[in-house]
């Protein structure tokens, strides 16, 4: 009666056939002839099939055998697959970073800390996502994203949240603006002027609405956008004045007059894991890098 082939017996087999001796095999899995003879006598009592014959004292591989190894090779390749997977992850985490960021960061901070990671981890895939702060919680809760990193507040149920760094907003215009010969920028100034903001519900928007209320500041119109960098282009090409965070800002600093805004608004940068989670070896050398990075910028509270 036939019965399951163990691993040995398949190894042995797989061997003897890539080998074409039992010889050959032997000395590919390090043991003795007499081993694999043996191995592959039970492999063929155990399969209830014949799998070599001898011919002038060699062996030779039946029909039933080749199409055997059509199979165990699919499995053999398999397992060279995760004997590498294994030894990426030995190197270097579970090999894989998954990150996601708002635009404003993917464009700002973003771009140099994954620079300095591929460089230190060259083995490990990057996926770098830029997504509506909306996207961010619901990646994390599905294990989409190993790690986020926003200035928009999240729901911190279910979320491991840290505190990487906090600045204020900042007014940009285009430097030949009137307002650009100010050293800085106050909310009384935004007085009569075209306003480059961003949707209702983003954090620095509400806090700009909420001071221009107390202070009685109305703007003379205003152009609702998505997100701070087309606040950014728009404020070059002249469309008016924008209150955005710094990071944005740098990236723009060259068609830009960037000027502090008072009464200042914070802006803060979270980063947030799934709780459910612990995080990998690689997403903690990219937060290591990345905290280290926030600490170095201008703008520390």
């Amino acid at each position: 009666m036939s019965r399951p082939l163990n691993f040995r017996q398949i190894e042995a087999f797989h061997a003897v056939m890539l080998a074409g001796t039992t010889t050959g095999a032997a000395q590919m899995l390090r043991t003795t002839q007499p081993s694999i003879s043996r191995l592959l006598a039970q492999a063929q009592q155990a399969s209830g099939l014949r799998l070599f014959d001898m011919e002038r004292g060699r062996l030779r591989p039946t029909r039933e055998a080749k199409d055997l190894f059509d199979t165990v090779q699919r499995h053999f390749v398999g397992l060279e697959r995760i004997e590498d997977r294994v030894a990426a992850m030995r190197r270097s985490g579970s090999g894989v970073l998954r990150l996601a960021c708002t635009p404003a960061l993917g464009l700002g901070m973003l771009p140099g800390a994954v620079e300095e990671f591929a460089e230190r981890y060259p083995d490990v895939h990057i996926n770098m996502q830029t997504v509506g702060s909306q996207y961010l919680r619901e990646g994390l809760l599905h294990g989409t994203y190993d790690v986020v990193v926003t200035t928009v507040p999240l729901d911190g149920s279910h979320l491991a949240l840290h505190s990487l760094h906090e600045s204020a907003a900042v007014c940009v215009m285009r430097p030949d603006h009137p307002l650009a010969a100010l050293p800085s920028i106050g909310i009384m100034d935004l007085h009569g002027r075209r306003l480059l903001v961003l949707n209702a519900d983003d954090d620095v928007y509400l806090q700009l609405r909420g001071a221009m209320q107390q202070h009685q500041v109305q703007s003379a119109s205003e152009v609702e956008t998505t997100y701070s960098s087309t606040i950014c282009a728009l404020a070059a090409a002249g469309s008016g004045l924008g209150i955005v965070n710094p990071y944005i800002a740098a990236v723009f600093a060259d068609q830009l007059a960037i000027r502090p805004f008072t009464p200042r608004l914070p802006v803060r940068v979270c980063m947030a894991y799934p709780a459910q989670t612990a995080p990998s070896i690689v997403t903690e050398a990219f937060v290591e890098i990345l905290a280290r990075r926030f600490q170095a910028a201008p703008g520390q509270a």
